[in-house]
């Protein structure tokens, strides 16, 4: 393989590996019944490692705007899976936890999701993980300091 690779292909392949996931990880959610989108798995996701976070932290968290984050959060509300408590430190921020149901619902798709993970370990092996996982920080680390 002689083709020479430029940093806008690079780019360009990352950009179809993360829609990759993302339709992947859609296809799970559809055909578990999830009744969630992957957006909102995004951040239910963030909530199973830490609760108690404010909106603007998983706003960063996800890399979603204020204003989606919003709409997602009423989303998440109305199923039932989150709930927005005020900031007892500052009022103006409210504080997000998973519900019970939201527990119950990671207890559910938890398997699902370890399978999906697991196997790309399986095909792509620990240490492909590792040099994956550092040469995107480097390269994310590149761009944040264009």
């Amino acid at each position: 393989m002689n083709e020479k690779i430029t940093s806008r292909e690079c780019i360009m392949q990352l950009i179809r590996t993360r829609m990759a996931s993302r339709h992947a990880m859609q296809r799970l959610l559809r055909n578990s019944n999830a009744g969630i989108t992957f957006e909102m798995l995004q951040i239910m996701s963030c909530l199973w490692s830490e609760q108690g976070v404010t909106q603007q932290t998983l706003a960063e968290r996800t890399a979603k705007d204020k204003a989606c984050l919003s709409s997602l959060m009423t989303n998440l509300e109305r199923k039932g899976l989150v709930c927005r408590h005020e900031n007892p430190k500052d009022r103006r921020n409210k504080l997000v936890y998973l519900t019970e149901k939201g527990e119950e619902f990671h207890q559910r798709i938890a398997p699902q999701l370890k399978e999906y993970y697991d196997r790309l370990e399986r095909i792509l092996g620990k240490e492909q993980i590792k040099l994956t996982d550092k040469l995107l920080k480097d390269l994310q680390h590149a761009i944040e300091t264009y």
